[in-house]
């Protein structure tokens, strides 16, 4: 990974940040928002279905979805410190051998993936500045489910997106966060052929799932997030 912006990441995700989030998840489990998207996943259906999680950190969504019948998980994420970590978290709980792990920027390797039943995207897309290309591809990717927790776009996010922003500038990290437009990240899902099947949010995070129309069954979709923000 070459790209200023992928660089400063590697930088920010480091070690340090990867020992104390595997720390914290071996401590206290998921965070709240992963924990209602594993709930929200696994009520749909996930039992020997195949998962791509992007940016799959220390692989608390990995490890908890494999551990209720998943079976397979492919992980990219772009610090090699996290990919560590999480190796080490699947030798620990027996999980050697069903995630394949891929070190590099979403983008950069998205063709070499293979489509999966279950796509998700936990605190990823704001780490992102081309949003369209982002869900675009990650959509494409996804057979089945379509799993996303990004930020809201309140006041307060975006204030607290500027402030950790000019941190980075101050440190000489490139790495920018960015709060994007929920409305069109929905829309854009939607274009891809999904329907919304679970929609939460949090002081800070929405929290959604999606189906592909096909695999839908007669049952009324949940609010959308355009209609909710």
């Amino acid at each position: 990974m070459t790209c200023p912006h992928c660089v400063g990441a590697e930088e920010l995700f480091g070690a340090r940040q990867a020992s104390a989030d595997l720390k914290r998840y071996r401590a206290k489990g998921p965070l709240k928002t992963a924990q209602m998207l594993i709930d929200a996943l696994r009520a749909l259906g996930v039992e020997d279905k195949r998962l791509l999680d992007i940016g799959g950190g220390v692989g608390v969504l990995q490890h908890e979805l494999l551990k209720a019948g998943m079976a397979s998980a492919v992980s990219v994420d772009g610090s090699s410190a996290y990919i560590e970590a999480a190796r080490d978290e699947s030798a620990r709980q027996g999980f050697d051998g069903c995630v394949t792990y891929r070190h590099g920027d979403f983008l950069d390797v998205a063709q070499t993936l293979e489509q999966a039943d279950v796509v998700t995207l936990d605190r990823v897309l704001c780490c992102y500045p081309d949003v369209d290309a982002f869900v675009a591809r990650s959509t494409d990717l996804s057979g089945e489910l379509y799993g996303v927790v990004y930020p809201r776009k309140t006041l307060g996010a975006r204030v607290a997106i500027r402030l950790a922003n000019l941190f980075l500038k101050v440190n000489r990290n490139p790495f920018r966060a960015f709060v994007h437009d929920p409305r069109h990240v929905d829309a854009m899902v939607r274009e891809a052929g999904f329907e919304g099947r679970y929609y939460a949010t949090t002081l800070v995070w929405h929290v959604v799932v999606y189906q592909r129309v096909r695999t839908l069954r007669m049952a009324p979709p949940t609010a959308s997030v355009a209609e909710a923000a």
